[in-house]
């Protein structure tokens, strides 16, 4: 009904791309309206713990046990969304340094000007200890610049950075980057994004959850840099 409240959703910014093409098609088909706002899980979790009005939280897969654990989210109500890799993206046109093994990878981050990554995202936590392990932390730290939240490609689009470093989706939400591609699997990490209903959300958002969590569209996922967890193999970067 028009009149009827919003389904509101706090999202991860993994997967951004792909509610922005979906949502539209299904309020156009329940006449139901959904508001989202999209952060890395960390400020999303800081806005459920102050009591920010929302129904649906799709986060990390960990965020969402966590919350499931402490009641803050209805039993039964995680369904595990997408799978993401971290990845690498340089400005359109930009040449493609080699990072197809993990001695290809460390020789690129070193030579690199200038890096991106986000701390606050899961991808930029992972990144931070990659490095540690790479055993070049200092040498990339000396030239990076770790943004607070938002899209590392950014970065890289505007000439800022010469390599932005985050989740594959969340790179490929930025127009004018070129994706060189995933880190090789053997320094790489899947994260898994879960969402679940809120403990406070009202039935009508319970129904309208229950509906849009249904999997739709899997080329969607796979353009936007997702993989659905029930297809994670042949699934382009999720492989």
């Amino acid at each position: 009904m028009p009149d009827a409240a919003p389904l509101r959703i706090l999202s991860t910014l993994a997967v951004m791309g792909v509610l922005q093409e979906l949502l539209p098609a299904r309020e156009a088909a329940t006449g139901g309206r959904i508001e989202a706002v999209y952060a890395p899980t960390a400020k999303l979790l800081e806005r459920i713990e102050a009591g920010a009005p929302a129904d649906v939280a799709i986060l990390t897969a960990e965020a969402v046990e966590a919350l499931l654990a402490a009641g803050r989210l209805q039993p039964g109500s995680r369904v595990d969304l997408a799978i993401s890799v971290v990845g690498i993206a340089v400005r359109a046109g930009a040449p493609r340094p080699d990072i197809a093994t993990p001695e290809a990878l460390r020789a690129a981050l070193l030579a690199a000007r200038s890096i991106a990554y986000s701390r606050a995202g899961a991808s930029g936590i992972f990144f931070a200890g990659l490095v540690e392990r790479l055993g070049i932390a200092a040498e990339v730290e000396a030239k990076a610049t770790v943004i607070p939240q938002g899209f590392t490609a950014e970065l890289a689009a505007s000439g800022a950075a010469e390599l932005a470093i985050q989740q594959v989706s969340e790179l490929m939400t930025v127009p004018g980057v070129d994706i060189v591609g995933p880190l090789p699997a053997a320094t790489n990490v899947r994260a898994v994004f879960s969402g679940g209903l809120l403990a406070g959300a009202p039935a009508a958002a319970g129904r309208c959850w229950r509906i849009s969590r249904r999997p739709r569209r899997p080329g969607c996922w796979r353009r936007r840099g997702c993989c659905r967890p029930e297809g994670m193999r042949g699934r382009g970067y999720c492989e």
